[in-house]
């Protein structure tokens, strides 16, 4: 599997996951909505709920965002060129 074809793939799964984490918190929270917590309750579970989900979606919507890097970071020191661009010595 090519390079490209693999991270098509990965990402394909992490839309997934997304879409499945939204169906199963859209689930749990009609499910708290139908229960005789009295307002208090239902406010601190959907505040929980609403904190887990945000912990659990936001990290893989964040890395399907992020840039695609395209070449490795340069070694300390090295400006990633073969001097070609650096200004000529002075005497």
């Amino acid at each position: 599997m090519s390079r490209e074809a693999q991270r098509q793939a990965v990402r394909a799964v992490r839309e997934g996951l997304i879409a499945q984490l939204e169906e199963l918190y859209a689930a749990s929270f009609e499910k708290i909505a139908s229960q005789d917590l009295g307002e208090g309750g239902i406010a601190r579970l959907t505040q929980l709920l609403l904190r887990s989900r945000e912990a659990a979606i936001t990290p893989l919507q964040e890395e399907i965002e992020a840039p695609l890097i395209t070449r490795a970071p340069t070694p300390a020191g090295d400006s990633g060129n073969d001097g070609a661009n650096e200004p000529p010595a002075q005497p």
